[in-house]
């Protein structure tokens, strides 16, 4: 799996259980929904993402 199809499944996958727990405890749970969709679109951008430098270190090791 290469490392931006890593990234997708890793934000897929906290926007998931964001919802989830917005859902069955808190709507509060959905800034952190908004944060992982403004860190995936400044990421665009800047192509700057602190996941991708995390997996890279990981993948090297």
């Amino acid at each position: 799996m290469t490392i931006e199809n890593q990234i997708r499944a890793f934000a897929g996958t906290f926007i998931l259980i964001s919802v989830a727990l917005a859902y069955f405890y808190s709507p509060y749970w959905l800034f952190f929904t908004v944060f992982v969709g403004l860190n995936l679109l400044q990421s665009s951008f800047t192509k700057f993402c602190p996941l991708e430098i995390i997996l890279r270190k990981i993948q090297n090791k």
